[in-house]
């Protein structure tokens, strides 16, 4: 992750800030969130020979993901609570398959470019996850624990 850190620091982002060994980075820019992503794109690949898809939001999009919160009353596991986020809004037949994926007591609510994700009994043996951590999604996307997700608004607030 320093390594992470100190790459973008070098290419013109700033405030740049990691969260553990998760792969996620706070930054400053002034580029547009999807200039930001294909940036980071190159320079991960440039640093170190991976091809890896990198999901953007703005500060005011992530702290909107948390307010919203629409499982909260039902979520008190934030570990396994997951919020998944899209490069592009959901198609409605990918909403079908993951809605009918989702077996009692699991929920999901769906959002823009967010899918919210309550795994009670873990993500083991369900179904459900199994669809939004595969590559068979069929859009680009990447999820995070509640715990990190409002983790990372905080540091983006600092």
């Amino acid at each position: 992750m320093a390594d992470l850190r100190e790459l973008r620091a070098d290419k013109g982002f700033e405030d740049v800030r990691t969260y553990l060994q998760s792969g996620n980075v706070v930054l400053s820019s002034s580029a547009k969130p999807d200039e930001v992503a294909r940036k980071c794109e190159q320079l991960i690949e440039e640093a170190f020979g991976l091809d890896i898809a990198v999901v953007t939001r703005t500060r005011p999009q992530l702290a909107q993901v948390v307010k919203r919160n629409p499982l909260g009353k039902v979520a008190k596991d934030p570990k396994r609570y997951q919020v998944s986020f899209l490069t592009t809004k959901a198609p409605a037949e990918l909403v079908r398959r993951l809605e009918s994926a989702a077996v009692a007591p699991e929920r999901l609510t769906v959002v823009g470019r967010e899918i919210y994700a309550w795994h009670p009994e873990g993500v083991a043996r369900s179904k459900l996850w199994g669809l939004l951590a595969g590559r068979q999604l069929g859009v680009t996307a990447t999820a995070r624990n509640w715990t990190t997700v409002t983790k990372l608004l905080e540091l983006a607030v600092e």
